[in-house]
């Protein structure tokens, strides 16, 4: 206990100081590893520090990066030249690079797994790179091209592969087999699996739905109606909501994927609502506006605007780091990130909340992975 003759002594003082003070963010002991396409670069983000350790130049426009787990290498797509490259964790420099075809589109790492699976538009395949050799231990033919792929984050070992024309298959990624494609007359846009993997969701961009099919029988379980074409899928956290944007509306439309699947609401998110992330704890919903330069951030739990974060030009990216300390936007047009001190975001009346820093990165960010160190 302080007694008011104590306040205002040194003593008393320091401590009335001392409890009031903001405490200071600390840094994370991890690297933002930032794709910039249009600088032809990896940028090597110190999160301790909260700057750019190095840039790392590729032969190639990167537009994705994965920083797998307990591995010293980090991996960057550049589709256009079909190739994979790796990037040595330890010294920050590029370290070699694996040649898959002509184009590649896509790449994707399930935490756990020793693989990173990659779809090529040319040839048509999809392969899997081993991850301690470097090198393609597995390749599946595709009849067409595909245009989207995902994979079970379970032990399913279950891929599901997006075609034009409406057509979508599984693969048994064990046998490397490839189930008989199922056709809709829809026009698709991509393809997610439910975090247990017993069923995956199809975007529908035409009909501005949901199609929900259970992944072992390939049936239909429902079709969900939607305020937005569906340009833009996130899971929350947990896995148990899915949010939706796209253009039609100023809106994030809240789905429940699982049991019976359902369309909950429909919740403003400023304006034209793009890329989105979402954080475990508190969770939040961060929703990038590229057009005003801002992100909306929502409560998971209510679906309410906690507030509404000015972050630089044509926000295009959000991820959040594994802690659920910070959110980082890349700003394609201004070519920085934006960095939001997440326990610092609080509701109030005005809707606002400040920037933690900024960090210029390169030409035209794209995506990032975050690697603990």
């Amino acid at each position: 206990m302080i007694s008011r003759r104590e306040i205002f002594t040194g003593a008393g003082a320091a401590a009335v100081l001392a409890g009031c003070r903001r405490k200071k963010s600390t840094g994370l002991r991890a690297y933002a590893f930032v794709a910039n396409q249009e600088g032809k670069a990896i940028a090597a983000v110190d999160l301790s520090a909260f700057a750019v350790a190095r840039h790392i130049p590729l032969d190639g426009e990167p537009t994705e990066v994965v920083a797998p787990e307990a591995h010293p290498l980090v991996f960057a797509l550049t589709p256009a030249s079909g190739s994979l490259h790796a990037i040595s964790l330890e010294h920050l420099k590029f370290q070699r690079t694996l040649r898959l075809g002509a184009y590649a589109r896509k790449m994707l790492h399930v935490p756990g797994d020793g693989a990173i699976y990659v779809l090529l538009d040319s040839p048509r395949k999809l392969v899997r790179v081993s991850l301690e050799r470097f090198a393609v231990d597995g390749e599946i033919a595709l009849p067409e091209g595909a245009i989207d792929f995902d994979l079970t984050p379970t032990r399913l070992a279950t891929a599901g592969v997006l075609f034009d024309g409406g057509r979508f298959a599984t693969v048994d990624l064990k046998s490397g087999k490839l189930g008989a494609p199922v056709k809709y007359e829809s026009e698709f846009g991509a393809l997610r699996f439910q975090s247990n993997g017993e069923a995956f969701l199809v975007s529908d961009l035409a009909a501005k739905s949901l199609h929900v099919f259970e992944t072992s029988s390939l049936k239909r379980i429902a079709e969900l109606p939607l305020a937005v074409r569906p340009d833009n899928l996130c899971f929350s956290a947990d896995g148990g909501q899915l949010f939706v944007t796209g253009s039609g509306a100023d809106v994030v439309c809240v789905v429940y994927p699982y049991y019976t699947p359902q369309v909950a609401e429909t919740v403003l998110a400023g304006r034209a609502p793009a890329a989105m992330a979402a954080s475990s704890d508190p969770r939040y919903l961060f929703v990038t506006n590229p057009t005003s330069g801002d992100v909306s951030i929502l409560n998971v739990r209510d679906r309410k605007m906690v507030a509404v974060v000015s972050v630089g030009a044509e926000p295009r990216y959000v991820t959040v780091t594994p802690d659920s300390q910070y959110a980082l936007v890349l700003n394609r047009k201004s070519g920085d990130m934006a960095v939001l001190r997440i326990g610092g975001i609080q509701r109030n009346r005005q809707k606002s909340a400040g920037l933690f820093t900024m960090i210029p990165v390169g030409s035209a960010p794209v995506s990032a992975a975050i690697r603990m160190v």
